[in-house]
């Protein structure tokens, strides 16, 4: 290969280390195991990541507390009371403990709720986005694409010509993807989000988190059984008792939908953990917008701009290594040239062969020549 022929190929070449790149890179990242673990998260958490359900989880926080604090008026109200105030006061002790408890539990419960909510509309941004099972082959398609274009023009002379419009092709492709799909925008969102869980999918939070409903449901139980019938042995009617403290009787109504309510959130975050876990270790989601641009953008560069000039002969202009080129006369003297006639020549066999074998004269041997000008000019010479 002579060296313009070896200059001439590096815009395949490239294009082969680009597309070699775009096959690897999901590969290196481990995106085949962790995008689809990615997109059974997404899935998981589809059903509570709704404004009307986090809307839900947070009144259901609003009925506990205001069973906590008028749990305590009503303590506080008949304390002095005669007979049954004297039952409520056995009461008071234990749904005092509760109501600390409660004190915790409604800080760490409310306070991820919160978080939670916050982040709806990067969710969402995230869950508009296609599939992250098919993250993986938007790299690998593209790169094998390339891999075979870069291959034929490797193999083919003068293939490089129509191969390069579908390299361009190719390029805008893959600057337009991530406009199309919103990916600059939606894929900060998803970091975000990612940052925001990274202090809520842990084992020891969640695991805190699960411990609070033994305490809920042991403080609804103080209510259900204790409280409320301590409430009917004191002068007020039922009827007062509803009145005065409505949210004991919704919270005792209401109990067994609010565990149902959260407890499945819970379990999903809780089943989640290690598929957080394994989005969390891939690249931040802020740099996989470039991860398609700065390919397509160079992919179109080298299209446009790269020259390959196999087959069609030397690049215009003189060559570097070519010996310079003199024009004019020259005077050639009879005493400056050895004159043979035609038999001499013939039996030196100069560039006939006697036999008809032209590869045994002295043309063949001396002929190095890349072009058949060349050829041309050193049988004249030697004639």
């Amino acid at each position: 290969m002579t060296p313009v022929a070896a200059r001439s190929r590096w815009p395949l070449a490239v294009l082969a280390v680009i597309g070699i790149g775009m096959i690897l890179a999901p590969v290196a990242f481990g995106m085949f195991s962790k995008a689809p673990d990615g997109a059974s998260m997404m899935s998981s958490f589809s059903p509570f990541m709704t404004r009307n359900r986090l809307d839900g989880f947070q009144a259901d926080m609003r009925d506990i507390a205001n069973a906590v604090r008028q749990g305590q008026e009503a303590i506080r109200d008949t304390g002095r009371a005669a007979a049954g105030g004297r039952i409520v006061a056995h009461v008071a002790p234990q749904f005092h403990a509760f109501a600390r408890q409660w004190r915790a539990v409604s800080s760490d419960m409310g306070g991820m709720l919160v978080k939670i909510k916050g982040n709806l509309p990067n969710y969402q941004a995230m869950a508009a986005l296609p599939s992250f099972s098919l993250f993986p082959w938007f790299f690998v398609i593209p790169g094998v694409i390339l891999l075979i274009l870069a291959a034929v023009g490797l193999a083919r002379a003068g293939a490089w010509r129509a191969l390069r419009w579908g390299a361009v092709v190719l390029g805008v492709a893959l600057v337009l993807a991530p406009v199309a799909i919103g990916l600059f925008s939606r894929a900060p969102k998803g970091a975000q989000m990612m940052s925001t869980f990274k202090t809520i999918e842990t084992r020891h939070h969640l695991r805190r988190i699960q411990s609070y409903f033994g305490e809920m449901a042991a403080g609804q139980g103080l209510v259900q059984l204790q409280l409320l019938p301590a409430l009917r042995h004191t002068d007020l009617s039922a009827a007062q008792i509803q009145a005065r403290y409505p949210a004991l009787n919704t919270l005792d109504t209401n109990w067994v939908h609010i565990l149902n309510d959260m407890t499945p959130m819970i379990g999903a975050m809780s089943n989640n953990i290690v598929n957080y876990q394994a989005i969390s270790s891939l690249p931040s989601f802020r740099l996989f917008p470039w991860f398609f641009l700065l390919p397509g953008v160079i992919v179109i560069l080298i299209a446009l701009l790269g020259d390959t000039r196999r087959g069609r002969g030397p690049a215009p202009g003189p060559e570097p290594a070519a010996a310079p080129v003199r024009l004019g006369l020259r005077v050639e003297e009879r005493a400056d040239s050895l004159g043979l006639d035609a038999a001499t020549r013939r039996n030196l066999e100069l560039d006939t062969s006697l036999s008809g074998n032209d590869a045994a004269t002295l043309f063949a041997v001396l002929d190095c020549s890349v072009t058949a000008m060349g050829s041309r000019a050193l049988r004249r010479w030697l004639n």
